[in-house]
């Protein structure tokens, strides 16, 4: 009888991988980007574990999005207080940060969990076309 093999951290080998979303829709380029910093992609996957690899994306404030999300989609934030509701949508947060809307977009993908706040922080979103990792050697991904 053959055991059901679990991943420990001395297994996993993890790469970076550098991704363009210059003209990508963001929906479909969110879903790749978190199977990858879940590290569904390997043989190894266990549930339980962190073995996800890590992504750097350029370019996020040349994403898309299809029908009318610039205007209908809409992101709240709630202080706590009285009146602390603030709402933006997506096309003023694209102008005022673009790098938080592919960020928040594939956070909403990983669990709620410590482990889907320790997977977020392999994520690096840059607006423009220029990063700082270049010394970590990234393979480009073609989403």
């Amino acid at each position: 009888m053959q055991k059901t093999f679990s991943a420990k951290q001395s297994d996993i080998n993890r790469n970076w991988y550098l991704v363009d979303a210059k003209d990508k829709i963001l929906g479909r380029l969110a879903t790749r980007v978190a199977r990858i910093l879940r590290g569904k992609h390997k043989t190894i996957y266990t549930p339980h574990i962190d073995c996800g690899d890590n992504v750097i994306i350029i370019n996020a404030s040349g994403i898309r999005v299809t029908g009318k999300k610039l205007k209908d989609k809409i992101y709240m934030h709630y202080s706590g207080y009285p009146g602390g509701l603030k709402t933006y949508t997506l096309e003023t947060l694209l102008k005022k940060n673009p790098s938080k809307v592919l960020t928040l977009a594939v956070k909403r993908m990983l669990p709620s969990n410590p482990l889907g706040r320790r997977i977020i922080r392999k994520l690096k979103v840059y607006a423009g076309s220029t990063h700082q990792h270049k010394s970590q050697n990234p393979i480009n991904l073609e989403v």
